[in-house]
């Protein structure tokens, strides 16, 4: 089961790879408006590499509800299997 600080570590290993930065430190209220070159485009890899790396799928609904880090690691967290 994945636990909350793994769920981080692996959005922090695909933050460094999307951006190619090994500078950006995730925490739960980190916006795109905090981080320099976060656009729509760096979004969609965000999502698609975190549905790559953690097998699941995000529909639009939550793809829009995402505001901040910490609603990607929710749903995350929610998607994946228990135990």
């Amino acid at each position: 089961m994945a636990t909350e600080a793994s769920i981080y570590q692996t959005l922090t290993e695909i933050f460094h790879d999307v951006f190619v930065r090994e500078d950006i430190q995730l925490r739960p209220d980190l916006k795109a408006a905090d981080v320099e070159g976060w656009d729509s485009f760096k979004q969609i890899e965000i999502i698609v590499a975190a549905e790559q790396r953690f097998g699941i799928r995000l529909n639009s609904r939550e793809m829009d509800s995402l505001t901040c880090v910490g609603d990607l690691a929710r749903v995350i967290e929610q998607k994946l299997p228990e135990g």
